[in-house]
């Protein structure tokens, strides 16, 4: 690349990273700077997401070029988890949208964007910034203050963190991202900087966010919300997930919340609190899709279409005499996804019920759950009380995240490092080992 290779950050994100042969080893998620008292940042490598939603460390000095659309590397990658130093800095996480002065004292301004560019000496330094100032007093609230680009030494407080930083950059980069993917940046992230991002987000989808954070960073989150909008973001949960959340709370913070939810929100919620969390009625949620026996098929596909319902929820309708709502009246059966594609959408869902179906007591045990959905190659399994009546349904990915180590979503990159590296020929593993450390450790040195 040549000296006056330049790129900018924000238009970076979710670029691929390609071998020099051409696969694809995995997509920029972030850049790590090295922030100084005294000097311009220094960008020392990419934070890359590789298969598995592993986020690893690929030095600059491993990268060959940076072009339109694509990041080609030497192919030669430390699998390591990537873990942020004291002193290095994520463009993305932390740089973007932040409140620093311009020197010249014409105010304050906002950072949103970042570029980095190659000196002839190979390193790359932070060079410019694009910010924005703030809307002049008495401009309609949908204004926006101008734009400029200015060099980075034009700014005094770069290295001091402003408050009350802002996230719409950070979340613009990252807006087609999965739940999942998201609440994988956002752990990754110190708590004030996390507690920003996840004000920003709406309602529904800090709550998919935050049924995919481990436990403490949920806690964290939603006891940084204001009360009414923390109250909000259960509501907009799975009445399981909030249940589960509202567990780790005090009994006094889990009252205030479940007092400021609707009342017919904090009822599913209530009922489920009573169950013990390693039991189906602690794992069970109580709003699959239930159907009547005269509902049409065409009804029931139509219902499991709906694209907010989990996958697994979607696998079958469950048929009940009225009421129609946890807990139902008597349990008939359920009619399977497969099913209902194969009949006539005039036809009820009665005439392609399974009756025979496995169920669960509210008290059967976590072992006992995962036995019959193995056992059976199901998704989900219903719930019943002694009257036959439906309280609610336990799915696998329920069952997965309750069977799971609670750090299964940080821990598992060194179990995979050290499956594939045992299978990997000896040579192989000492070099990539070895090599692998030894880049990771000089480039951020």
């Amino acid at each position: 690349m040549s000296a006056s290779s330049r790129v900018f950050v924000a238009r970076l994100a979710g670029t691929p990273v390609f071998d020099p042969i051409g696969d694809q080893v995995g997509r920029v998620r972030d850049v790590v700077v090295l922030v100084r008292a005294k000097g311009a940042p220094r960008a020392v490598g990419l934070v890359v997401e590789v298969p598995g939603r592993r986020r690893v460390f690929l030095p600059l000095t491993r990268v060959t070029s940076i072009d339109a659309g694509q990041v080609i590397s030497t192919g030669l990658v430390n699998m390591r988890r990537f873990e942020q130093r004291a002193m290095e800095s994520v463009v993305l996480g932390e740089l973007l949208d932040r409140r620093v002065h311009l020197k010249d004292g014409s105010g304050e301004v906002t950072i949103e964007d970042v570029s980095i560019a190659q000196q002839r000496t190979g390193d790359w330094l932070v060079d410019q910034l694009f910010v924005r100032r703030r809307a002049g007093r008495g401009s309609a609230p949908f204004r926006r203050g101008s734009t400029l680009t200015v060099p980075v030494d034009a700014v005094e407080d770069l290295t001091t963190r402003s408050a009350g930083q802002g996230a719409a950059q950070l979340l613009e980069a990252y807006e087609d991202m999965r739940a999942a993917d998201l609440a994988d940046v956002i752990h990754e992230l110190g708590a004030a900087r996390r507690l920003e991002i996840a004000s920003a987000l709406n309602d529904e989808r800090l709550a998919d966010v935050l049924e995919e954070l481990p436990e403490d960073a949920q806690v964290s989150i939603l006891s940084g919300l204001d009360r009414d909008r923390a109250a909000d973001v259960l509501e907009a949960m799975e009445p399981d997930d909030a249940a589960d959340l509202l567990n780790e709370l005090s009994d006094e913070q889990a009252a205030q919340l479940l007092n400021l939810m609707e009342p017919e929100e904090a009822a599913d919620v209530r009922r489920l609190l009573k169950y013990a969390e390693d039991t189906a009625g602690g794992l069970m949620t109580t709003e699959p899709v239930i159907l009547g026996a005269d509902d049409t098929i065409a009804t029931a596909l139509a219902q499991i279409r709906r694209a907010e319902l989990p996958p697994a929820l979607a696998s079958m309708v469950f048929v009940v005499r009225p009421p129609q709502e946890t807990p139902t009246g008597r349990f008939l059966g359920v009619a399977h996804f497969q099913r209902l594609l194969r009949e006539p959408p005039h036809a009820a869902v009665a005439s392609v019920l399974d009756a025979e179906t496995e169920w669960l007591t509210h008290d059967a045990s976590v072992g006992r759950v995962t036995r019959l959905l193995a056992a059976y190659d199901l998704l989900a399994l219903p719930v019943l009380d002694a009257q036959r009546r439906l309280l609610g349904v336990v799915t696998v990915d329920d069952v997965l995240d309750h069977i799971l180590p609670d750090d299964w979503r940080g821990s598992d990159d060194e179990r995979l490092e050290s499956i594939t590296t045992q299978s990997a020929p000896a040579e192989q593993k000492k070099s990539a080992e070895q090599g692998g450390s030894e880049r990771r450790e000089a480039s951020r040195g």
